[in-house]
């Protein structure tokens, strides 16, 4: 059954703040029982606190994030902290890991692409040998095309072990419909990340950089319109994105919004959560 969620990333201050029993607490009580694991050091600590959310609340570890190398991130890595990954996910009942970037050494040719997929198939296969299956959180550099081909279609066909964490904001600012992204994909889909598109307003700003003769300023305001948003605030189509992910037996649909703008996240958090009971979902959380 699919179940809404959210994407601890938006989660690490309060959880550096004030823990991580607290923090899931804090969300339960809007009416989230199921996270995501992402950007969140998994010291002793919090792993206990996780294992207590789970119990006391009814919290559910949706998947824990991970890469194959050091990138600046808390998390364990696939060739660094193999063992402890598998043994947290065990002690968290978590069965799914993610990638959540193409690692940045990664992007700098279709090469290393290729290398990052064969490596990362491999590890795909010796977590499926341990009950925990891998996934790869898509953005926008995926529908770059090469000879034609988009970026992640060669991913999908390169590493057929891993399975797709598709993110629909990201899938927008690709080009592409996240709704027939879902589709074209669903055999492979597990975890979607609901992310509103929003166009903002050009600031005052903007104008007085124009007024003032500074065309580029202007024009860098004017392109950069675009924002992540609380799911129901921005222009996509939720309630057919929700259908279509349901009808794909994705198993978990994690609310995540990259850039707050100032606002409190569980502010936000309620606020995407108000609409998607609006839209009827309710039964999904």
């Amino acid at each position: 059954m699919t179940k809404i969620g959210v994407q601890a990333m938006m989660l690490r201050d309060s959880f550096a703040a004030v823990g991580a029993f607290e923090t899931l607490k804090k969300i339960s009580d809007i009416g989230y029982h199921a996270v995501e694991i992402s950007q969140i050091p998994m010291t002793e600590d919090n792993v206990t606190e996780l294992v207590r959310a789970r119990d006391e609340l009814g919290m559910d570890i949706a998947s824990l994030s991970t890469g194959l190398r050091s990138a600046g991130m808390p998390m364990d890595t696939l060739t660094e902290n193999y063992d402890k990954l598998v043994a947290d996910s065990r002690r968290l009942d978590a069965s799914m890991v993610r990638i959540g970037m193409l690692p940045f050494d990664a992007m700098s040719s279709l090469e290393n692409i290729l290398a990052f997929c064969d490596e990362t198939n491999e590890y795909a296969k010796r977590l499926a040998d341990n009950g925990i299956r891998l996934y790869y959180h898509n953005h926008h550099i995926e529908f770059a095309k090469y000879d034609g081909k988009l970026l992640l279609d060669i991913i999908a066909d390169r590493a057929p072990q891993v399975g797709l964490e598709l993110d629909v904001h990201w899938i927008q600012r690709g080009g592409k419909d996240p709704v027939a992204t879902i589709r074209k994909y669903r055999d492979r889909v597990a975890m979607i990340h609901l992310k509103d598109y929003r166009i903002g307003q050009l600031p005052a700003e903007a104008f007085d950089s124009l007024a003032k003769g500074d065309f580029a300023a202007f024009m860098t305001a004017f392109t950069g319109v675009v924002q992540f948003a609380e799911v129901g605030e921005g222009n996509l189509e939720f309630g057919d994105i929700i259908t279509e992910a349901v009808d794909s037996s994705a198993e978990y649909l994690l609310v995540e919004q990259d850039d707050l703008y100032g606002r409190d996240v569980f502010d936000c958090l309620q606020t995407s959560y108000d609409n998607l009971v609006a839209l009827g979902r309710a039964d999904l959380f």
